[in-house]
């Protein structure tokens, strides 16, 4: 679309990741699109208030990867040319889930380890090289504006950070990119309109994330992940970023006590794991501060698809749709492919745009949401209905994770769909199914066929 066919204004609320992907999509059809931001937006790759999440372990998903590299050409070169590590995601990460050891293999399956600042960094220069793009920080968003009848949005409501006047700003469309703690529901209440129904899941999860020094040739892996179990109710993460640093993070799951917060015996943690290796990289590693403790807030999903009346010109996306257990690590790969339905139904006109990206972003929702909350309800401590849905699930995936470290196809089959790659059915292929029912006896693992990505990268 040329410069002369775009038209109208589109407002986003907040410029986090989700906001604006949001933005860099919305710019290819309308001439302005504004950004507000309640934040003093950093210059530089650190954690704001807003991103309370920011300092703790981060990754790019295979498919969030791919997304980005469309919207954003040169993406993953640019970001490795800063630090961040391009990984093949089964042939360079070392994966544990339930204590069953996932056969390395390359895969082709590409993420990238990168952290949040960095990644949102660069993300925000990228969109604000748009002509048709402006972002305002410190301004904090206090409601919707509406025609006479309430039907349609017709702008918003926002107050600069200290002063005592709001301002009031017009647009076509508003879109809702506020985070967790958004107000978007509330601010269709103001105008008569019910909440979308939400589904809540409280993981009873806790963080505590480290930073360590990264070195050529302290390990063979880009990352390491220990997912935690009803078992073992305790995991960690490595992952090489940016700085030349290992991001670390230890979880304990499902009412689990705490992981250790003192500096001196943090690293003693990882001793529980499955796999070793975490504990001998921290006990040589160079700890580079001190460790930050996170009790992960409950998982929400909004159900905007199933609402019966919503005005024209109101989206919500990324976090303020669905905010998930970062456990999983899926909330930034998530909110890209939003962007990429949010692109896709634009690219079909603006009528009934709400009623169309809602039901299409809750079909890509569907699978992280059933993964995340389906692990989340192994635990008994964890309140929830478990239907029969989910206890099959669980008993499934429960068996291909023996399956996965025997045949490295079952391996490559579960990763496909947690990187949102390839539908839930690919775990029920017949060469998938017939492993996963008659696993065999255990095989020692081979060498990858081709050396991971060097951590140093």
């Amino acid at each position: 679309m040329s410069a002369k066919e775009k038209s109208g204004h589109a407002i986003v609320l907040g410029a986090s990741i989700g906001g604006l992907l949001a933005a860099r999509v919305l710019s290819e059809s309308y001439a302005k699109i504004t950004v507000f931001d309640r934040d003093e937006l950093p210059t530089a790759n650190i954690d704001r208030r807003g991103v309370p999440q920011g300092e703790h372990s981060h990754g790019l998903l295979a498919r969030g990867r791919q997304v980005l590299e469309e919207l954003f050409p040169g993406f993953a070169a640019d970001l490795a040319a800063t630090g961040a590590v391009p990984l093949d995601i089964q042939g360079d990460v070392v994966w544990i889930n339930d204590g069953h050891r996932l056969v390395r293999t390359p895969t082709g399956l590409q993420g990238l380890a990168v952290s949040r600042p960095a990644l949102e960094s660069y993300v925000r220069t990228r969109v604000l090289e748009l002509p048709n793009v402006e972002l305002r920080a410190r301004h904090e968003a206090l409601g919707l504006l509406a025609t006479e009848d309430r039907g349609r949005i017709t702008g918003v409501r926002v107050l600069p950070v200290g002063g005592d006047e709001e301002q009031r700003h017009e647009a076509e469309l508003v879109v809702d990119a506020t985070g967790r703690g958004n107000r978007g529901p509330t601010w269709l209440a103001e105008l008569g309109y019910d909440k979308p129904v939400e589904d809540l899941v409280d993981p009873k999860t806790t963080y505590v994330s480290r930073n360590y020094r990264r070195t050529p040739g302290q390990a063979d892996f880009t990352a390491f992940l220990c997912s935690p179990s009803p078992q073992q109710p305790v995991g960690g993460v490595a992952i090489a970023a940016e700085g030349d640093r290992w991001m670390v993070t230890m979880i304990a799951a499902g009412g689990a006590p705490a992981p250790i917060s003192d500096p001196e015996t943090y690293h003693e943690y990882a001793k529980q794991f499955a796999g070793q290796e975490m504990y001998e990289l921290l006990s040589k590693a160079e700890p580079l501060g001190p460790p930050h403790r996170m009790r992960l807030p409950v998982s929400v999903r909004r159900r905007y698809e199933h609402m019966k009346r919503l005005p024209i010109g109101f989206l919500a996306v990324a976090d303020a749709v669905c905010s998930f257990n970062p456990a999983y690590g899926q909330g930034m790969t998530v909110a890209a492919v939003e962007a990429a339905v949010l692109r896709d139904e634009l690219a079909k006109g603006r009528e009934n745009l709400q009623r169309r990206f809602f039901k299409a972003a809750a079909k890509v929702i569907d699978v992280p949401w059933d993964i995340a909350v389906g692990a989340d309800l192994r635990y008994d401590a964890v309140p929830g209905k478990r239907t029969g849905k989910v206890k099959f699930l669980n008993g499934y995936v429960a068996k291909l994770h023996v399956a996965a470290a025997r045949h490295p196809q079952v391996g490559h089959a579960f990763l496909s769909v947690a990187n949102l790659m390839a539908a839930p059915q690919r775990l029920f292929a017949p060469a998938v199914l017939r492993r996963v029912l008659n696993p065999g006896t255990p095989t020692p693992q081979p060498t990858p066929t081709s050396s991971p990505t060097p951590a140093t990268a």
